[in-house]
């Protein structure tokens, strides 16, 4: 009974964030440019709120609704619901929407305006992340209730027993009472045993449920003579279908994506893509490298599209002189220069160039869906002319706390990885996989100086932003500080 207590009334236990907990996704639904930030549930059923911001101004409705990912569900949409539209931001639009089972989702959106009707799918792993818990002064009271009903119940049946077929007036005789606290009697001992085997039947069921909740990949990490890292991921124990390590999906032409950050000061950055050997091993050739402690990030993505972060803390000795990087490998060194100009704050590339990001004059708070915008420019404030898309973007960034518990590898459509995205826009008639049938023109026209990313922080804390992007052959790094509400 206490189990069936604590299902009623819940209450968030904290959970890390490595990874993107919440999910992010720029682009185009029809005509219309939508931000769409969806925050799962984290007890599943549960339900998931939906924002949704458009930028223009002829949207006059938005509609949503959730579907699996993959299976015949996808092709059988219920009536989505509408959008609440904000009463001081016209663009604004806000939805809930419940989730039934664990697995991919996607969050269908519609938009209506005076361009028509456009459509979007915004892949979304649906996780029970966290256990349940209650107030005990609530449990308490609820307890005191259950007993004041079960000894109701036993008056009730005593009274009716013994006095139900008397005339008014008469006092019951002693062979009726005796009856009567016979079938009490009884009536308690059936009472007693219908919580004893409810509390079983919910003991059952949380057992079931507790299989479900998600714990992490674990990931080891070691280097071998020669400067070789191998990397060990391995399943936690629970059941889902995409604890398995041999379905993963290529994003971006890897199957991993691995940061390589320095701790405790995150002066240096690699971004690197080891070679999968079999399924949960992966290894590579180490580039030169100091020696000293480092902090490993891990990104890879299942067959169903559900995406995954391993993390490891490592020692690595002198990696000198270090294999040479492959093409899509990238390093970043040095801190953040303080220097703010008009609301936007500077980091120093090569050749004089610079990464300017134009953050605005307005701070930070979490959970609260941005559009970052980062411009590279020359020592005179030119907009760069050489930039080429990077691994099938614009550029890539990761979001990290100063204590590491939280970590985002983010893209210009969002942190949804590309293979989910894929997923679900080819469900989406006309849909466009965040973009990508754009990303192909601009790498004949070339790509325009400025690159965006939408994130909300999951936390308030210092963080540190790596911005990635490729010019003239080589790929750059910008770094930038904030701190978030």
């Amino acid at each position: 009974m206490r189990l069936l207590l604590l299902s009623l009334f819940t209450s968030a236990i904290a959970c890390a964030h490595v990874g993107s907990p919440d999910v992010f996704y720029e682009g185009n639904a029809g005509p219309y440019r939508l931000l769409v930030a969806i925050r799962p549930p984290v007890v599943i059923p549960g339900v998931a709120e939906v924002e949704v911001r458009s930028t223009s101004n002829d949207v006059s409705e938005v509609r949503v609704v959730p579907l699996p990912l993959q299976g015949p569900g996808a092709k059988f949409a219920p009536t989505p619901d509408v959008a609440q539209r904000s009463k001081d931001d016209p663009h604004f639009y806000t939805g809930s929407l419940w989730m039934m089972r664990f697995g991919s989702w996607q969050v269908r959106v519609r938009a209506e305006g005076a361009r028509g009707l456009g459509e979007m799918s915004v892949p979304v792993p649906a996780l029970a992340m966290r256990t349940s818990t209650m107030q005990k002064s609530l449990g308490a009271g609820l307890l005191g209730l259950m007993v004041f009903l079960m000894v109701g119940i036993v008056s009730i049946v005593g009274a009716g027993v013994r006095e139900a077929q008397l005339e008014p007036g008469i006092e019951p005789a002693a062979k009726n009472r005796k009856r009567a606290t016979i079938i009490m009697a009884i009536t308690l001992v059936l009472l007693c045993g219908a919580v004893y085997l409810g509390n079983k039947w919910w003991n059952f069921e949380a057992n079931n449920y507790a299989r479900n909740i998600y714990r992490p990949i674990d990931m080891s990490a070691t280097v071998e003579p020669g400067g070789r890292l191998l990397l060990h991921l391995q399943d936690t124990g629970i059941f889902l279908r995409f604890t398995k390590m041999d379905d993963l999906l290529p994003d971006h032409g890897h199957l991993m994506h691995m940061y390589v950050i320095s701790t405790p000061s995150m002066e240096r950055v690699w971004h690197l893509h080891p070679d999968q050997t079999e399924p949960g091993t992966f290894r590579m050739n180490l580039p030169i490298m100091p020696a000293g402690r480092y902090r490993l990030f891990a990104d890879i993505v299942h067959g169903n599209g559900i995406p995954e972060t391993g993390t490891a803390e490592i020692e690595i000795p002198q990696i000198a002189p270090g294999a040479p990087p492959g093409p899509d490998d990238a390093a970043g060194a040095g801190l953040p220069v303080a220097q703010a100009e008009f609301n936007r704050t500077v980091s120093p590339l090569a050749d004089g160039y610079r990464m300017v990001w134009m953050r605005g004059a307005a701070s930070f708070k979490s959970k609260r869906a941005e559009l970052f915008r980062f411009r590279v420019e020359d020592a005179n404030g030119k907009p760069a002319e050489d930039l080429e898309v990077y691994m099938g973007m614009p550029g890539h960034a990761a979001f990290v706390r100063d204590d590491f518990q939280v970590f985002a590898h983010v893209h210009p459509s969002g942190s949804a990885p590309m293979p989910a995205v894929v997923m679900a826009q080819a469900q989406v008639s006309g849909g466009d996989a965040g973009g990508m049938h754009g990303m192909h023109a601009m790498h004949s026209m070339g790509l325009p100086a400025e690159v965006s990313f939408p994130y909300g922080f999951p936390q308030p804390g210092n963080y540190r932003i790596f911005v990635q992007v490729k010019r003239a052959g080589r790929v750059e790094t910008g770094i930038f500080d904030t701190r978030v509400e």
